[in-house]
């Protein structure tokens, strides 16, 4: 596999794939895909605002002509970094499972608009917000484009003459995520299933589903892997990634046994050789999701309501100060 420099913009990744990369891949900072053969292209995924996805389409329409008319546009996911340019890709078909359209007419970006826009109302979880996000990014104008084209499970799709799965590995990182599997590319976009280089985040779980999909990847034969976060990747990054959701489920399970708050498992809780990794803050989500998962004992844990969103972004923040001092986002 070639020596893949992470940089921002268009990367060719041969065989009429492409990965559009955003680094630092923290928070917000998300990665988007193009597959195209022949005239045809299917788009994996826009990016947080209009202003950074009106960038990506440029670079791409100016760099492969077919990109010119997308005419299938796949969300992996809900999260507004992978959706919110949506509007954007005029005249595509709009691909996403049954569950994203439903939390996309729910979540509507209208609402994290009006909450990024009153961060001041919610003390230092609002601040960790504003330094993470919101002074990067504008959330101004964007419309709800969920998808026209829904499916359960898997769906097959053609572009051109190749052949595109859409597998659902979910619920994971959120309720619904879809691995774009392009076999005889050995390539696959995985939206935010990978992380590379960043700490993941729990926020639906259960984490035993997310590593299942590392399995089923590993499973695969492919070369390249576009993780929705962080540089472009090999299987190593799938198997790093697998052995940070095992190490965590093993410490927090540990935790909650010994009566221990989230908070204070997850302080506690030494990353060691995932140290390094950006967002370690995250920690807190992941042990909070695992801590729910207990709780339920094999049942379906409880969706996380606004308020306590907001309280695990203010244990976040307090998480990040202490180990990054006064600078609310360091890399």
């Amino acid at each position: 596999m070639p020596d893949w420099r992470y940089t921002k913009g268009l990367h060719d990744l041969g065989n009429g794939c492409w990965a559009w990369l955003q680094p630092d891949g923290g928070w917000g900072w998300s990665n988007a895909g193009l597959i195209v053969d022949d005239d045809q292209s299917l788009l994996v995924d826009t990016l947080f605002d209009l202003p950074l996805t009106r960038e990506m389409l440029d670079g791409m329409r100016r760099a492969v002509p077919a990109a010119a008319k997308i005419g299938t546009l796949v969300n992996t996911h809900t999260n507004g970094d992978h959706t919110h340019g949506n509007q954007l890709v005029e005249g595509a078909e709009i691909v996403g499972t049954s569950m994203l359209r439903e939390e996309m007419e729910r979540l509507s970006p209208e609402r994290f608009s009006e909450l990024m826009r009153n961060w001041r109302a919610f003390g230092e979880a609002g601040a960790f917000l504003h330094e993470t996000m919101g002074r990067h990014f504008s959330f101004e104008g964007i419309e709800s484009r969920p998808p026209t084209r829904t499916f359960d499970g898997e769906l097959r799709l053609q572009v051109g003459g190749k052949e595109v799965r859409l597998i659902d590995v979910g619920p994971a990182h959120t309720k619904s995520d879809v691995l774009v599997h392009v076999p005889q590319d050995r390539t696959v976009f995985t939206g935010d299933i990978l992380f590379h280089g960043g700490h993941p985040v729990v926020w639906a779980g259960p984490v035993s589903n997310w590593i299942k999909a590392c399995d089923l990847i590993l499973g695969w034969d492919v070369e390249t892997i576009v993780p929705g976060h962080g540089p472009i990747a090999t299987k190593q990054a799938v198997r790093d990634l697998k052995a940070y959701l095992e190490f965590v489920t093993r410490e927090a399970r540990a935790r909650f046994d010994a009566g221990m708050s989230v908070e204070d498992a997850a302080r506690d809780i030494a990353l060691d050789s995932f140290g390094h990794w950006n967002d370690s803050e995250r920690i807190i989500v992941n042990v909070h999701t695992l801590y729910r998962e207990f709780e339920a004992a094999g049942g379906t844990a409880r969706e996380v309501p606004l308020d306590e969103v907001i309280r695990l972004f203010a244990m976040m923040a307090r998480y990040h100060r202490e180990r990054h001092g006064g600078d609310s986002h360091t890399h």
